[in-house]
C-alpha cells in the first residue's frame, strides 16, 4: 500500500496519560485527512516529563505499530511535541546597530538579532527553545511588523523567549530515537494545539488557549496574530482523579470512570439524592457516593487550576486596552470535556469561553473520534509536519531551478564571453528564511547523533 509517502506526516504526542501517533496528509481541498491513529497508555511520563525511558519507548512503539496497521504505511520520521512543567517564557528586548545605515535591512540583520538573543545567560541546565520576535523598532519608530526592506541604523525588537530544561528535552529525543524513529521536527505543544484549534481571526482579535491535559495545563496567548505568552501549569486531569480517589477512598480506575461519567465542575447542578454505587474490592461492601460530593471535590480542584491559568493571563496584562483578548478563552485537551467546565471558566474569568475542537483544518469526513479535543495536539503536530514537508519541497524545487538557470547562464556566458553585461540577480533570496525552531531542531538532531 504505497501512497506518496513524501506528502504524509506523522505527529507524535507524548502525553502524561496517553501517547498518540497520528498519520495525516492534505486532501485535494487543502484540508488535512487523517489516515490512521494509534494510541497507547503512557506509562513512563509524569507531568509531561519522561521519568522512565524503557516504558516510554515501549509505549511509543505500541502507538506507532497501531498507527502503521491502521494506515497501512511504514512510519519513519515523526514530529514531536514538547511540554512539561519545566517550560517557562520571558519577555526580552534587544537591539543591533547596523554598520551601514544606507543599506536596507535584510534577513541577515534579523537573524543576527535573533542569534544575539540566543546568547542570553539562562539558569544552569536551561536552554532557549524558541525566540519569537513580537514587534520591531527601526531608529525609534515603533510598531513595525516586518522591517525587511526598510532603511535604518538601529534595529530593535521585543522577543518572546521560551525556555526549557535541556535534560528533559534530550530524554524525549532519546526515546524517539530508541523507538527506531527519526525526529523530523520538534514543536512546543501549546503552539501545536493552537494551530489545530484556533482560527486566524481569533488569533488576530486576541485569544487565550487553555489545553488541559492529564499531567499539565498549557496556556498560549495570541494577539494580532502573534503568540504573546506561553506557560505550562503542572496540574491537569490526573490531579482531579487523585482527589476523587482520596476523597471517596476508591481505586484510581473507578475514580477516573466516575469523573468521566458523572463528574461535573458545578456542584449546584446535582440534586442531593443522586447517588452512585461503586462495587467494593473483593468481598467488601459496595460504596455509595453522592454526586453532590463528587462535584464538590472536582469543583475545588478545577477552580484551583483555572485560577492558576487566570493568574498567567493577568501576568500577560490582558486588562490593558492594547492587550485585550476579544475572542476570550478556548478550552481544549482531554480535560476540557468535563461537564459545566465552560460555565465555570466564564464565571471565574468573566471572559467568553468555547470548547475548541480540532476540526478547523480537518477534512469534512473525519470521524468524531479524531475531532475530539483530546487529539488537538496530535492534529496540530501533523499539521506542523505537513507544513515542514511543504517548505522542504519549495527549497529543493528552488534549488533545482537555480542549478538549471546557473548552467544556462554558464552556457550563455561561454557564448557571450566578450560582451560583459552586469545584471543584478533577481533570485538572490532563494531559500525561505528558516525559523528559529527549524535551526534549533537541526542543532538538536546533530546533538543527538553525537550523543549516540
Amino acid at each position: 500500500m504505497e501512497r506518496e509517502v513524501n506528502e504524509i506526516a506523522v505527529g507524535l504526542d507524548i502525553g502524561t496519560t496517553k501517547i498518540v501517533a497520528m498519520v495525516g496528509k492534505y486532501n485535494e481541498y487543502g484540508k488535512m485527512e487523517v489516515l490512521g491513529i494509534g494510541k497507547s497508555k503512557s506509562l513512563g511520563v509524569h507531568r509531561g516529563v519522561v521519568n522512565n525511558i524503557t516504558q516510554t519507548i515501549q509505549s511509543i512503539q505500541q502507538a506507532i505499530q497501531e498507527a502503521e496497521s491502521v494506515s497501512g504505511l511504514k512510519i519513519n520520521d515523526v514530529t514531536v511535541g514538547i511540554a512539561g512543567q519545566h517550560i517557562r517564557s520571558l519577555q526580552h528586548s534587544d537591539y543591533i546597530t547596523r554598520p551601514n545605515a544606507d543599506a536596507v535591512i535584510d534577513e541577515d540583520d534579523i537573524e543576527k538579532l535573533c542569534n544575539q538573543v540566543h546568547k542570553l545567560v539562562m539558569l544552569p541546565g536551561e536552554e532557549i527553545l524558541h525566540v519569537l520576535p513580537q514587534e520591531y523598532k527601526v531608529d525609534g519608530q515603533a510598531e513595525i511588523k516586518e522591517p525587511v526592506g526598510m532603511y535604518g541604523g538601529r534595529l530593535e525588537a521585543n522577543f518572546h523567549v521560551v525556555v526549557g530544561q535541556v535534560t528533559s528535552i534530550r530524554n524525549i529525543g532519546r526515546c524517539v530515537k530508541s523507538a527506531g524513529l527519526e525526529l523530523s521536527d520538534v514543536t512546543l505543544e501549546p503552539l501545536a494545539s493552537a494551530n489545530a484549534v484556533l482560527s486566524q481571526e481569533e488569533k488576530e482579535a486576541g485569544v487565550a488557549l487553555i489545553d488541559i491535559g492529564g499531567g499539565t495545563t498549557d496556556l498560549a496567548i495570541f494577539k494580532d496574530g502573534i503568540i504573546r505568552h506561553t506557560a505550562v501549569i503542572p496540574f491537569g486531569g490526573n490531579v482531579i482523579t487523585e482527589d476523587i480517589k482520596e476523597g471517596c477512598s476508591i481505586i484510581e480506575k473507578q475514580a477516573e470512570l466516575l469523573k468521566i461519567k458523572f463528574g461535573s465542575a458545578w456542584p449546584g447542578e446535582n440534586k442531593d439524592n443522586e447517588i452512585v454505587s461503586i462495587p467494593g474490592l473483593r468481598g467488601r461492601e459496595p460504596k455509595e457516593i453522592t454526586l453532590k460530593n463528587l462535584s464538590k471535590i472536582i469543583h475545588a480542584r478545577v477552580v484551583e487550576i483555572v485560577e492558576q491559568v487566570f493568574l498567567e493571563i493577568k501576568n500577560y496584562g490582558h486588562e490593558s486596552p492594547k492587550k485585550k483578548l476579544i475572542a476570550g478563552i478556548v478550552l481544549t485537551g482531554g480535560g476540557s470535556q468535563l461537564k459545566h467546565l465552560k460555565q465555570l471558566v466564564e464565571y471565574i474569568t468573566g471572559m467568553d469561553t468555547r470548547i475548541g475542537y480540532p476540526n478547523e483544518h480537518l477534512a469534512g469526513n473525519s470521524d468524531s473520534e479524531t475531532t475530539s479535543p483530546m487529539y488537538a495536539t496530535a492534529v496540530g503536530l501533523v499539521m506542523d509536519g505537513l507544513i515542514h514537508i511543504k517548505k522542504q519541497k519549495k527549497i529543493s524545487k528552488k534549488e533545482e531551478v537555480a542549478s538549471v538557470q546557473s548552467t544556462r547562464q554558464n552556457e550563455t556566458t561561454a557564448v557571450d564571453n566578450d560582451i560583459n553585461i552586469e545584471e543584478e540577480d533577481p533570485r538572490v533570496d532563494l531559500k525561505p528564511r528558516k525559523n528559529i525552531l527549524e535551526k534549533w531542531t537541526e542543532k538538536f538532531k546533530e546533538f543527538l547523533d553525537n550523543a549516540e
